[in-house]
């Protein structure tokens, strides 16, 4: 390590702590690898400030020498946008020390939390106060709030409460050049100018880092009921999730779709998951009512719907979940996804979105068109039906990607199918996982020239020096 990164980690340490600085090659390894294995950085030094204070100081103090910044929250994400690349003088910023909850307030329905809080942690907060927090993913006991809001993730409730864009009331941030943004109010309604919070949501750490944030609660569902729908296709599910709505309006909490493929991958890989019925049809259809009253029957008029739909020959069967039990056994199959996947094979993984009226037809083109470029492909899909949002995913045995150039080609191709068939359709390229460093040149080839000339204007004014996360997005260097 040159003398300069000496320097450097000397005057970290000055500002954090000793003990807070993490400079040994191994030691770093869970920082400076993605969940997935893809992505391989190095660092100079992982830093964990432990206040809002901590960290505007170890910002100024990396943008006055240039030393490149990664904020990472709990290395939970699909595209490798929290990994650093493999230049040198990258520093690590991660906010595991600032777990607190700094308020909760039942009257105005908001909590006010640090960004290193794990998502369970902030769950479990809201549910103290007999409030809830609806941000729902597999990783919830992993990841943290700042992750989240940094990539606007998703989830299994967007349906009903819109994704962490639609949860956040107020936020505080430091800049890249070590100021912090002072956006932490707690109000429903600010219409004095610019929405500035917005631009740090789902900008994966490239504007700034994201301390802390006031959060959405909700009156915690008291009453539930879950289905799972045996169907032949996706059209049926779509028209299952409008008779639903028609009947029960905004008791429909949560409308997850998976293929039979992807049930039979969890099933390969993934044993301490059992799934809970025979596998008879294409597709299955998870199906959860709430409501935040105590004792309302839901099971009635969600037994009473399906059954109407398997009359019109729209659903071929449906297993109603009778207990608690049963309902938590459906969902550890849905939670699973990725670990299956993961296990099953090298994940060639899309997040595309689409307008629902075209759901149908994007699953049926897209599935043959990688199958009938690549046979070997296994092709799962599971996702947020009712918001539109399809992961596509090609499985491939990874005897056919031992050759770098040979498996960048196929990644490439399948890429270019899913993203074209995303495009006919009318949608996007990314619902929730972002773009990180996995789809910054699907980005690039997709996208309207114009958003990614604003985009590269808000990164300028904001990181002139291109410091914050180098490498997401757009590419290596300032934007």
């Amino acid at each position: 390590m040159s003398d300069s990164f000496q320097d450097a980690l000397a005057g970290l340490a000055a500002i954090v702590g000793d003990k807070h600085v993490i400079a040994s090659g191994a030691d770093q390894e869970p920082y400076v690898v993605d969940w997935r294995g893809r992505y391989r950085g190095r660092a100079v030094a992982v830093v964990k400030p432990g206040s809002t204070a901590e960290v505007a100081s170890v910002v100024k103090y990396c943008a006055d020498r240039r030393l490149a910044i990664v904020p990472q929250g709990g290395n939970t994400g699909m595209c490798g946008a929290a990994t650093p690349d493999d230049q040198a003088g990258n520093v690590v910023i991660r906010l595991d020390r600032m777990r607190a909850v700094r308020d909760v307030s039942p009257l105005a329905n908001t909590i006010t939390v640090e960004a290193g809080c794990i998502l369970a942690e902030v769950q479990n907060a809201a549910r103290s106060v007999d409030r809830y927090f609806p941000l729902s993913l597999g990783a919830e006991g992993s990841c943290r709030i700042g992750g989240n809001i940094s990539t606007n993730a998703g989830g299994t409730a967007v349906l009903r409460y819109g994704p962490t864009r639609d949860l956040v009331l107020g936020l505080e941030a430091v800049l890249p050049d070590g100021r912090i943004f002072n956006g932490l109010r707690a109000l429903r309604k600010d219409n004095t100018g610019y929405a500035l919070k917005q631009l740090f949501i789902g900008a994966e750490g490239t504007l700034g880092i994201v301390t802390a944030a006031v959060l959405k609660l909700f009156s915690p569902p008291r009453s539930s009921a879950l289905a799972l729908v045996k169907l032949q296709g996706v059209a049926q599910a779509l028209e299952i999730m409008q008779r639903l709505r028609g009947v029960v309006g905004d008791r429909l909490g949560s409308l997850e779709i998976m293929s039979r493929s992807q049930f039979e991958a969890i099933a390969e890989t993934v044993p301490h998951v059992t799934i809970p019925f025979e596998l008879t049809t294409p597709w299955y259809l998870i199906v959860e009512l709430t409501d935040t009253l105590a004792g309302v029957d839901l099971d009635e008029p969600l037994a009473t719907a399906l059954a109407d739909a398997m009359e019109a020959g729209i659903a071929e069967d449906v297993i109603l979940a009778s207990n608690l039990a049963q309902a938590k056994a459906i969902w550890a199959v849905r939670h699973s996804v990725s670990e299956a996947n993961k296990r099953s094979g090298y994940v060639v993984s899309h997040d595309s979105v689409v307008p629902l009226e075209r759901q149908a037809d994007f699953v049926t083109n897209v599935e043959a068109r990688i199958m009938a470029a690549v046979p070997h492909a296994r092709v799962v899909m599971h996702g947020h039906i009712g918001d539109g949002n399809i992961h596509v995913i090609a499985l491939i045995d990874r005897a056919h990607c031992q050759e770098p150039a040979t498996k960048a080609a196929l990644v490439a191709q399948i890429n270019e199918i899913v993203d074209d068939e995303t495009a006919a359709q009318g949608g996007a390229i990314s619902a929730e996982h972002g773009i990180g460093i996995t789809n910054r040149v699907r980005l690039a080839r997709v996208a309207d020239p114009l958003d990614i000339e604003l985009m590269r204007g808000i990164k300028r004014l904001l990181d002139p020096n291109g410091l914050m996360n180098p490498g997401k997005i757009f590419g290596a260097g300032a934007a």
